[in-house]
């Protein structure tokens, strides 16, 4: 039952900011760790003076469709949550970096991004200089004993990949702990936002996490529609569901092919790489980008589908699928293959709930969570894909659940190419002028997880505060738990059977 102090919200709804409750820390605490639900966002704002913080917390009672709202002020340290509820790891230790206030208790308190505070003056860490301030420079847990060693790897990597920092205590090739540091790829994206709409925005969003560019990019939408009270017609709706599945395609697909290599199975990790392509190929059929630039944009969407283009993608569709069929279902026949899968990089169902895993890492234990059915928008509202789960928590499980949703992807697709609503794709509407002073929460689910975009306007109609949590901010805590008692060889494996983003974490 949720603590009656806090706010009902649905997903995409604008609400006054007067209406979320602010409360005194104990009982925000309370409501926090006591409601029962998932956080799913926590994060600091100007409070009503230079000495305090706005907190706000947004969770998620799963099973009903709703969410929850509730603030509170607290001045330089206030009591950490962190120890009584885990979830809350990561986001403390970010408003500690952003706003200088320290959360007394916190098991680990350490730098998430290494930037300067926001608020002049107030400095969690104590740093008196800038030269002070760079991304990896920190003290790493350590653990001590005879024949314990520790093994640095990035954040410069032998791949073509984003940098991020991963320190080893290990015995032997056995990983007693794994703490993973980032912030190499913070571009300030949040603060750039404040004061918008205007032109750059929605090319901000469209790379905060670049493989995921439909999907911040409907989050976004969806906030300056509901703020501009704009309705967005069912074809535009469908051609957006249509891009989001396309972008899961291929990523999911690129995925179970870069599994496939990290073992040394070839023949699907060789036939995945192409499909991939075939994938991307498909939303470049649609808006002329194979990351789907351009196309989700505030209204509705940039590019239409006239009746040549839909039988074309339905042709590449059947081929797709075909093809990837026959290249996945090679991985699962083969004994070395599942050898070395399964009982890999196992996390628990307590685990993931303690740490509030989102996507498929989540559904890969057995979790049913998937925003598009708990908290629908846009085209799931009238077409749901069915959750796609494993339960044995393991590389092979999150494997599996990406073969799962991929088969559902393509018969979601096929169904709204097929059925395709009648109507404009963009509606002609100013989004200069917003509700002023309101709070939208805004959920997708993104190939990786539940995207959360939080925005908050000012008096005069302008973003105030805004706030992304790609699922990268998750699962990374999910991927060092993975490691535990595992072989360091294994590393590699499962970190893509993960395969977090770097950039979707720093912003």
């Amino acid at each position: 039952m949720a603590n009656p102090v806090s706010l009902c919200i649905y997903n995409g709804q604008s609400i006054s900011l007067r209406d979320v409750p602010e409360v005194v820390f104990s009982d925000f605490r309370e409501t926090v760790i006591g409601s029962g639900g998932r956080l799913v966002a926590m994060f600091g704002r100007p409070g009503t003076d230079d000495e305090h913080v706005k907190l706000t917390a947004i969770l998620a009672l799963e099973g009903s469709g709703t969410l929850r709202g509730v603030s509170t002020q607290v001045g330089n340290m206030y009591e950490s949550l962190t120890g009584d509820f885990p979830q809350a790891h990561w986001f403390e230790r970010e408003i500690a970096e952003q706003w200088g206030v320290r959360p007394i208790g916190h098991p680990w308190l350490k730098p998430l991004r290494f930037h300067e505070s926001y608020r002049s003056g107030h400095d969690a860490w104590g740093r008196q200089v800038r030269d002070e301030i760079s991304p990896g420079v920190t003290d790493f847990f350590q653990v001590r004993g005879e024949e314990v060693h520790e093994v640095a790897v990035g954040p410069i990597h032998a791949g073509i990949i984003e940098p991020g920092h991963f320190r080893f205590q290990c015995h032997g090739e056995k990983v007693f702990h794994l703490e993973i540091s980032l912030g190499y790829q913070h571009r300030g994206i949040e603060r750039s936002l404040v004061g918008g709409p205007n032109k750059r925005t929605i090319f901000m969003m469209e790379s905060a996490a670049g493989d995921t560019t439909i999907g911040h990019a409907r989050a976004y939408c969806q906030i300056l529609e509901s703020l501009a009270h704009c309705r967005v017609s069912a074809r535009a709706q469908a051609i957006r569901g249509i891009a989001l599945e396309l972008e899961r395609l291929a990523n999911h697909i690129g995925d179970l092919g870069a599994i496939s290599g990290d073992i040394g199975y070839l023949p699907t990790a060789s036939f995945c790489g192409r499909i991939r392509g075939d994938f991307l190929n498909m939303t470049a059929l649609v808006c002329g980008s194979r990351f789907g630039r351009g196309l989700v944009r505030p209204g509705g969407v940039g590019f239409d589908l006239e009746p040549a283009r839909i039988d074309e993608l339905l042709g590449r569709l059947e081929h797709g699928l075909k093809d990837a069929t026959v290249a996945i279902e090679l991985f699962w026949e083969k004994p070395s293959v599942m050898a070395r899968l399964e009982e890999t990089g196992r996390i628990s169902l307590k685990t993931c709930h303690q740490l509030g895993l989102v996507g498929p890492a989540a559904r890969a234990c057995g979790v049913e969570r998937d925003t598009r059915f708990d908290y629908p928008s846009g085209i799931y509202q009238f077409s749901q894909i069915p959750i796609s789960t494993w339960h044995t928590g393991d590389v092979f499980a999150r494997a599996y659940v990406r073969w799962l949703e991929i088969q559902r992807s393509i018969g979601f697709i096929k169904s709204q190419l097929e059925s395709l609503p009648e109507g404009p794709i963009r509606e002609e509407q100013s989004f200069d002028s917003l509700e002023p002073s309101r709070l939208v929460v805004s959920l997708e689910e993104g190939w990786r997880g539940e995207i959360c975009h939080v925005g908050i306007t000012d008096e005069a109609g302008r973003i105030a505060h805004y706030k992304i949590i790609d699922p990268s901010f998750h699962n990374w805590m999910g991927l060092a738990m993975a490691l535990r008692d595992q072989q360091i060889s294994d590393f590699p494996l499962c970190n893509k059977s993960f395969n977090l983003s770097y950039c979707g974490h720093d912003l």
